[in-house]
This record gives structure tokens, C-alpha cells and sequence, in this order.
């Protein structure tokens, strides 16, 4: 049967003339894989918590040499790779997720050129900008990039891979069923990105100047930025691909993590986990630390196993319904591709390095008075002694970026926050302080406006009498 429904997809694949060849046998396999029903089940218990060896204390890494002109033979061997493939549609906004505004003006893009532009003016280095974009963002992307025209950073761009979304009921590509607009279409999740890499011409580019390592990164990361101790470590130890991880708190349940496995390392993701051990994966005295997608991988590596068709990373199945037609993506991550790396390790990284904004709640703390902005860099106020940031929760009201800024005439100050709780028509005026643990509901067809300059301190607002 299963041989049957792939003969018959192959045959209406090899019809598709919107995507290459590479695509169609990339797809093609990715099915052929799902449909053998090979997944690698995990053995519960040949699970190990990994030793410091394979998961590196962060604070164990050498500091590499002070002098300038190591460092910046260091920073030539690198390339910095962004995940560019997302819409900012969660947060109300169209076009890549990477043009919006974080702070003072600056968008996720401006920041992380500004960034590498600070790094090789420093050092004399030439460390250049890959931009992984899927064919949502890829046009947009491209008019975007020309504002930087003058800058002194070489900035690429090219496409992750386009498969066709699987009608489930036939098992046929949604495009031959007249679906060609791009919701017969779907990025294959950013596992994509070493073949990707290969096909668009782009590795090879980096080994012609000399490159050895990409860091590859969630464009929205904004802790994801480049750090000398790691990239020195990689270089002197051959480690052919780290993950960054760090400690999970409650917040983190759902990330995957770093296990040893039959005498290597892996990643475990949630969806990989027998009902009966879920409560354990998610707990945090057992499973420590998750992996932030920050990533450090050997280029020629990366050809070595992409030639040898080696990754063969665990296939995420993403049933979807689109225009009420069941359809199937199957996807690939590309944290699950450290077991076929040669010295692979986990580092444990410090939380700054993992400052995702996912929602108008990390806007909020990433436009407060929590974090200042120095050379493209997005630092932490040592004034605040609470190692972790305050949790907030924004109700449906604060989802999309245009209302949330128009509810806010400037950021409260939240340097003494425990967290914060708002739903309802809330409106917040200027030079507030929010300290402790505040919670703000207004009641139904009620709009509450927070003063300017109130301080509020371990309160519950429910109306106006409250304030």
C-alpha cells in the first residue's frame, strides 16, 4: 500500500514545474522515509543525563588569546547564518518577522547587521550574513536587504526548499489538484537548511573564502549573538557541530533536549516521548536544560553528510487543515541533526543568550527599562538582581504589534517586576512603574486607563477605585 501511494505521488511530483529537481527528491524522500514507517523509537531507558564532556559548562571555556590579530583569525573562519523563513503574522503584521520594529527604531534585521558590522570594524574581520528565507518572505526579504546597500558587511540571501503540501484523504501534492497558489506550498522546517545550503550554491561560497563554521540562528533570538569563548572552543577542540542550550525553567517545559544516547548525543523533542513519560520530560529535575536553536556547525561537515545523504533527522508529520482540505507537511528540525556529527557537543550557555520574541509580551520586556541597546547589542540592566525576567501575560487586546504600541503611551519601568497580568480594555499612560506582582483586569465594556506616572506595587486593579 505504501509502495503504491508513493509510486502514484512520485508520478504527479516529476509533473510539478514550479520547484527543481533537488526539491522534488528531497520531498520524494522525506515521504518515501514517512511512509516505510522507519521512525527511531527512543528507548526510555537507554536515556543518560549527558556529562559535562558532551554538554560543556559555559563557564569552563577558555577565554580565547586578548590579541586582536588571533581573534580576528577566529572571526575569518566564521559565517552567521539567520533564519529568515517566518511571517510576523502571530504578531499582526505581514511580510518577514524580522522587520519589526524592536527597539529605538531598529528592527531584528537593522540589530543583527549592526551587530556584525561593529564586530568586523573592531577586528578587521570579514565575517558575513547568510539570510535563510522561505518563498513567503524571499521577495520581500530581497527589497529589504537594498537599504543596506552601503554597508560594509557582505549580506546573502537565498531560499530554504518548497514542497508541496500533501492532500491527506489521496496522498496527492496539492498543487496537481489545482491548490498553486502558495497555500499548495510549505518551507520544510529548518532542518532544510544543510541541503538548502548546498543546492543554492552558498556553501560552497563560504569554503572558497576560507570559511569553516556557521552560527546559525533564529533571526527573533535577540541573545543569539556572536561569542569568541565558543567559536575559539569549537576551532581548538574539532567539534564538528554544538548546540547551545541552557537551563529550563517552568516556561521552557516543551523544548527539546540534549540526552546521551547509545554512546552519543541527541536531541529529544516532546513529540518523541511515550505518553507515560511526558509529565518526566516536562519536569526540570530530571531534563535541566532545552535547546535555545542556536547552533555551530563544520561546513565541511555539513557537504560531507548532505553528499553522503546521511541526515536523516526525525521527521516531524504537521497535519494542517487549509480552506477546509485536510493537508500533511512533513518537516525536519534542524537541532535533531547533531547525532550525525562527528565530537558533537551541548554548551550550556547563560539565559542572555536565548532572548527570543515570540509575542508582544517579549516586546515589552525587550523595550523596557530591563535592557539597553549598545552597538546593535541588546544588555541587560545590572540593576536588576533577579537573574530571570519577569513573566507577563497580555491579554487578547495587546496580541497584534499596532494595538499593542497604541496601549502604551511608553513603556512602564518593570526593573522590580515579578510579573505581570493584564486582560481586558487596559490602557497604560506614560512614565509608569510596574513592581512586584500587578494585575490589571478591566470588566466587560469597561476601558481602565493606568495614570501617567503611577507607581504600582503588588496590586490587583479592577476598575478605577483601585488605582
Amino acid at each position: 500500500m505504501a509502495d503504491e501511494k508513493l509510486a502514484k505521488l512520485r508520478e504527479a511530483v516529476a509533473g510539478l514545474t514550479q520547484i527543481s529537481d533537488n526539491e522534488k527528491s528531497g520531498f520524494l524522500s522525506l515521504v518515501a522515509r514517512y511512509l516505510s514507517g522507519e521512525e527511531e523509537h527512543v528507548e526510555w531507558g537507554k536515556i543518560h543525563t549527558p556529562t559535562d564532556e558532551v554538554v560543556v559548562p559555559y563557564n569552563a571555556l577558555e577565554a580565547p588569546p586578548p590579541d586582536m590579530e588571533e581573534t580576528k583569525k577566529l572571526l575569518d573562519k566564521l559565517a552567521v547564518l539567520k533564519l529568515n523563513g517566518g511571517l510576523g503574522t502571530t504578531m499582526g503584521c505581514t511580510g518577514p518577522k524580522s522587520v519589526i520594529e524592536v527597539r529605538n527604531g531598529f528592527t531584528f534585521l537593522d540589530l543583527i547587521v549592526i551587530q556584525i558590522e561593529s564586530l568586523n570594524k573592531k577586528y578587521g574581520s570579514n565575517v558575513p550574513l547568510l539570510l535563510m528565507n522561505s518563498f513567503n518572505t524571499h521577495e520581500d526579504t530581497l527589497k529589504i536587504v537594498e537599504k543596506y546597500g552601503s554597508s560594509s558587511i557582505e549580506i546573502h540571501t537565498f531560499n530554504q526548499s518548497q514542497y508541496p503540501r500533501v492532500v491527506a484523504d489521496e496522498f496527492l501534492p496539492w498543487p496537481t489538484k489545482g491548490k498553486t497558489c502558495k497555500d499548495g506550498w510549505y518551507p520544510p522546517g529548518h532542518g532544510d537548511i544543510f541541503p538548502s545550503l548546498i543546492n543554492s550554491g552558498k556553501l560552497d561560497l563560504l569554503l572558497s573564502q576560507g570559511k569553516e563554521y556557521v552560527f546559525i540562528a533564529n533571526s527573533d533570538n535577540l541573545g543569539a549573538i556572536v561569542d569568541m569563548k565558543i567559536l575559539n572552543h569549537l576551532i581548538h577542540k574539532q567539534n564538528e557541530y554544538c548546540m547551545e542550550v541552557t537551563p529550563k525553567t517552568l516556561a521552557d517545559v516543551k523544548g527539546g533536549t540534549l540526552i546521551s544516547y547509545e554512546e552519543r548525543v541527541q536531541l529529544l523533542e516532546i513529540a518523541q516521548v511515550p505518553d507515560a513519560h511526558v509529565d518526566e520530560f516536562k519536569s526540570i529535575e530530571k531534563f535541566k536544560i532545552f535547546n535555545t536553536n542556536n547552533l555551530w556547525v563544520n561546513l565541511k561537515a555539513i557537504k560531507r553528510l548532505v553528499e553522503a545523504d546521511a541526515l536523516k533527522m526525525e521527521i516531524i508529520p504537521n497535519p494542517k487543515e487549509v480552506d477546509g482540505v485536510k493537508v500533511l507537511q512533513l518537516e525536519t528540525a534542524a537541532g535533531a541533526a547533531i547525532r550525525f556529527f562527528h565530537h558533537a557537543i551541548g554548551i550550556n550557555v547563560p539565559r542572555s543568550r536565548f532572548l527570543p520574541v515570540k509575542a508582544t509580551s517579549d516586546l515589552q520586556l525587550v523595550q523596557s527599562d530591563l535592557y539597553t541597546l549598545v552597538d546593535g547589542f541588546i544588555i541587560r540592566n545590572p540593576a536588576r538582581t533577579n537573574p530571570s525576567n519577569p513573566s507577563i501575560e497580555l491579554g487578547p487586546e495587546f496580541k497584534k504589534v499596532g494595538s499593542f504600541l497604541g496601549r502604551f503611551k511608553s513603556i512602564p519601568s518593570i526593573v522590580e517586576l515579578d510579573s505581570l497580568k493584564v486582560s481586558g480594555d487596559v490602557w497604560f499612560g506614560s512614565s509608569i512603574t510596574l513592581k512586584g506582582k500587578v494585575n490589571i483586569t478591566a470588566k466587560p465594556g469597561v476601558k481602565l486607563e493606568i495614570p501617567d506616572g503611577a507607581v504600582l506595587e503588588n496590586k490587583d486593579i479592577n476598575g478605577p477605585e483601585d488605582l
